[in-house]
């Protein structure tokens, strides 16, 4: 076996893997003796974090738009696509993460990988999608609190949120992952419990459903609008599963990342599809494509999501009132969790040089707090909703944040086709990776053929009418992304990274725990 290069190997052990980078560094990275993550999360943490990140509005609140918009079985279609593409993604994050378990995750491995101007702009634009995250679950916070308390103006939930989420972040990284994990069971439970109400309904056990298939059969627009509206929605399928990436950001701080993330990678995304995939189904059973409550979930009437109104026509009163608790508690989950990944980002990038270095900086939990009241202040944005009401701001926030993401799984894939090829390179056999992708190179290819055709095509419907400001909030992520990385490109003069050069060097902390465990099992990973 070939030696691991050391072309850009770091001279100082950190967990947070600072590298040293050619690119022009803004600031001197921090001490790193005072200033690293700790690694506290379990395997259930993981688990947990990835769920519960991708199973909030996207979910409880937007699937009943994509009913309307492409019928029942358009959006099912919509929504088993993504799911293909998320499956892929997961295999290639798994593969790099496994191996290199970073709080840097997706900038560290674009950075290694393909340029560090490419690096430079998937940290900068990972960091803006989930802060502008945050924002919209704010937004939809106080969307759902109306239910309760219409007089209530939606800033003051939003304020109110925000500062809640901001002091749970700021506890140490395993009081986040069992706080996250407690909340996601929440969401897990109740997910279950609609899967299981929604069967009864359509058996005829619970409410009045005499047909439960008729929503399905030829005649009722099953695939409303044909394939350009599955194309319409396929942005909206994929804000909902926007989250299951997180485990590779948690990795940074996991116990045992090379066991444990493979193993959450595995698990996490089977129990998404399934809760995704029969949710929708059983949404198309039982309200039609054309009912006026899903019309109406998209703006100011959110809170009516479908799995209120499932619980409504199942004659359960309570359950109503009940289910807004939840979608609050799955909201306030996934905001959790995106101010956690923004933040470590952020974190990340100060210790490679691409943000100030002051972002690096943590407190005596390992927590780095600068980053994170960074990162909260955005979510200012939430505020938003005082000025252009609830659900135009909702609407705008989700458009703009979904882009962004599906760019961050653009570089996973890219990296990920890069990272494999360069392992080859250098002499390593993909046997000694801790896990590896079962489908390279089809799965990354596939996956980012995918993406440029979402990317290109997600509102077409805005760019055929001449919508200004909807093409701008649909498509505004491109031209950031495009320009921080031809902005830092032409600033620095930095080139891709060739594939003897890259560096495959995990942190010395993860290598020095395999080490310890290979000796004493006589087992590697």
């Amino acid at each position: 076996m070939a030696p691991v290069k050391k072309s850009m190997q770091r001279t100082t052990t950190t967990s947070s893997n600072q590298l040293p980078t050619s690119v022009g560094d803004l600031n001197d990275p921090p001490p790193l003796a005072q200033n690293q993550l700790k690694r506290g999360m379990s395997s259930r943490h993981l688990q947990m974090i990835a769920v519960g990140g991708s199973i909030g509005t996207g979910l409880f609140v937007a699937s009943g738009g994509t009913i309307a918009e492409a019928g029942p079985g358009g959006a099912l279609v919509a929504y088993a696509a993504v799911g293909l593409m998320v499956y892929l993604l997961m295999q290639s994050l798994g593969e790099m993460t496994a191996k290199l378990p970073v709080a840097g995750s997706f900038q560290t491995f674009a950075t290694r990988f393909v340029s560090p101007s490419f690096g430079f702009a998937i940290g900068w634009n990972y960091w803006f999608n989930w802060a502008i995250t945050v924002a919209a679950e704010l937004v939809a916070a106080g969307i759902v609190m109306s239910f309760w308390l219409p007089d209530v103006p939606g800033w003051i939930w939003a304020a109110v949120f925000l500062v809640a989420l901001t002091a749970l972040n700021a506890l140490s990284a395993k009081a986040f992952g069992e706080g996250e994990f407690w909340l996601a069971m929440i969401k897990v439970a109740t997910v279950v419990a609609f899967l299981a109400a929604g069967v009864l309904m359509i058996f005829g056990v619970l409410g009045t459903q005499s047909d439960p298939l008729a929503n399905w059969r030829e005649g009722k627009e099953v695939f409303h609008g044909g394939w350009l509206s599955i194309l319409s929605v396929f942005m909206i399928a994929g804000f909902s599963f926007q989250g299951t990436e997180l485990v590779g950001v948690a990795a940074g701080e996991a116990k045992d990342p090379r066991r444990e993330v493979p193993k959450a990678i595995r698990r996490v995304f089977w129990r998404i599809m399934l809760f995704y995939i029969g949710a929708i189904f059983i949404i198309g059973c039982l309200i039609p494509f054309a009912d006026p409550s899903l019309l109406a979930s998209g703006e100011a009437d959110v809170a009516s999501s479908p799995f209120t109104l499932v619980f409504e026509r199942a004659g359960i009163a309570f359950a109503a009132a009940a289910m807004n608790a939840v979608i609050l508690t799955a909201i306030l989950s996934a905001g959790n969790s995106g101010l956690y990944a923004s933040t470590r980002m952020l974190y990340s990038m100060a210790h490679d040089g691409k943000a100030p270095k002051i972002f690096g900086r943590t407190n005596s939990r390992g927590v780095p707090i600068v980053a994170l009241l960074a990162t909260a202040a955005v979510g200012l944005f939430g505020f938003l909703t005082a000025l252009v009401g609830q659900g135009a701001a909702y609407t705008w926030l989700l458009n703009v944040s979904g882009l962004c993401g599906f760019i961050v799984w653009v570089g996973i894939a890219v990296s990920h086709y890069r990272f494999r090829r360069g392992y080859l390179a250098q002499g390593f056999d993909v046997k000694d990776l801790p896990y590896r992708a079962p489908l390279f190179p089809l799965g990354p290819i596939v996956a980012f053929l995918m993406l440029i055709a979402v990317i290109v095509g997600q509102n077409y419907q805005a760019v055929l009418a001449g919508h200004g400001l909807e093409v701008l909030s649909a498509y505004i992520g491109l031209p950031l992304f495009l320009g921080l990385w031809l902005g830092h490109r032409l600033v620095t003069k930095s080139k891709m990274v060739t594939l003897e050069q890259m560096d495959l060097s995990a942190p010395e902390d993860i290598e020095e725990s395999a080490a310890v465990r290979s000796t004493r099992t006589g087992v590697t990973n």
